[in-house]
C-alpha cells in the first residue's frame, strides 16, 4: 500500500483544487501541555488542522494499558469529523519530526478503514525547503461525515507477545540504549521484551527527515530478519512503532502493531524483561 506523499504532489493537489484534508500532528516525547499547538500556531501548511495526539489519538494512560492506549473507535470517528474528514477524502498527515508522531494518525485512520491517508514525506521541513508558504494561527474545518470502524490493520495483543517474539519477528523501535536497558527516561523498568530485535525508528529516515527509499528500507528490514516471518513492532507507548509500520509498508512488508508497547509490558511486574544487545 502507498504510504507517502511528497511535497510537490501535495502542492499540486492544493493549487489545482483537489480536496485534501491536511492534519498537523506536532508532538514529541517530553512535550508539555500545548507545546505542539504552539508550534503549529507559529507556522503550519495552509489549511492544516491541528491534531492533539495525547487527547485525540490516545485514551487516558493506565498502568495496565500503557501511556498511550488506542482511542475508542467512536472517539476517533468524532475527532476525524472535527478535522473535516468525509468518506473518500484524501488525508495527508505531517509533523516536524520526520513523521514520528504523524504516523500515529496514519495508522489509526488506516485501521479505521480509510485507505487514502498518507504521510507527507519530510514533513513541514520539506515543505519549507521548497519555499512554499506557511500560515500562522488556527484553522477551523467544516464538520465531516466520515465513518470509521476498527481492525483493518493487524495488531498484537499482550497475551500473545511472548509467543510471537519466540516464533516470529518482533521489532523494538525505541532507541538502542533503551532497548539495552542502559537508559529509561519515562517507564518504570528498563530493558526490552525477551526475543525482540532492536530496530530504532530513526533508522528509517535520511538526514533530511525523508524516509529512506523503499529499496533501502527493504534491505534494512531483511537484514533485521524480515522476509519469511510475520512481523510486529512495539516502541515506548505505540507512537513511534506506527512509523516503523509505515516504513515496513513502503518496503512491501505488512506488520502488526503492539499498541501497549513497552509502557504496558513493564507495567506488569510478572512479565520478564531482557537487557543487553541480544534478543
Amino acid at each position: 500500500m502507498r504510504t507517502l506523499m511528497d511535497v510537490q504532489t501535495l502542492r499540486e493537489r492544493m493549487t489545482s483544487g483537489q480536496r485534501t484534508v491536511l492534519l498537523d500532528v506536532r508532538w514529541k516525547l517530553g512535550d508539555g501541555d500545548g507545546d505542539g499547538q504552539r508550534r503549529y500556531r507559529q507556522a503550519h501548511i495552509p489549511g492544516a488542522v491541528y491534531v492533539d495526539l495525547p487527547s485525540q489519538l490516545a485514551s487516558a494512560p493506565t498502568m495496565a494499558a500503557g501511556r498511550h492506549p488506542l482511542p475508542e473507535p467512536e472517539v476517533l470517528r468524532e475527532a476525524a469529523r472535527d478535522w473535516g474528514i468525509n468518506n473518500g477524502d484524501v488525508v495527508v498527515a505531517y509533523d516536524d519530526s520526520g513523521g514520528l508522531s504523524a504516523a500515529r494518525v496514519w495508522w489509526l485512520l488506516r485501521d479505521g478503514g480509510l485507505d487514502t491517508v498518507y504521510l507527507l514525506d519530510g514533513g513541514l521541513a520539506a515543505w519549507r525547503a521548497e519555499g512554499f508558504e506557511v500560515d500562522s494561527g488556527d484553522e477551523l474545518a467544516s464538520l465531516g461525515n466520515v465513518e470509521l470502524g476498527s481492525g483493518h490493520m493487524p495488531r498484537l495483543e499482550l497475551d500473545n507477545v511472548l509467543h510471537f517474539a519466540r516464533t516470529s519477528l518482533l521489532l523494538d523501535a525505541r532507541a538502542a540504549e533503551r532497548y539495552r536497558g542502559e537508559l529509561e527516561p519515562v517507564d518504570p523498568r528498563a530493558g526490552h521484551i525477551p526475543g525482540a530485535v532492536s530496530a530504532p525508528t530513526t533508522g528509517n529516515l535520511a538526514a533530511t527527515g525523508h524516509f529512506l527509499p523503499a529499496t533501502e528500507l527493504a534491505v534494512r528490514f531483511k537484514d533485521l530478519g524480515a522476509g519469511d516471518r510475520d512481523v510486529a513492532v512495539y516502541c515506548g507507548s505505540g507512537i513511534n512503532a506506527a512509523h516503523q509500520i509505515a516504513a515496513l509498508a513502503e518496503a512491501g512488508i505488512e506488520a502488526a502493531l503492539y499498541p501497549g508497547s513497552w509502557s504496558q509490558w513493564c507495567g506488569h511486574p510478572e512479565l520478564p524483561i531482557a537487557t543487553g544487545d541480544q534478543p
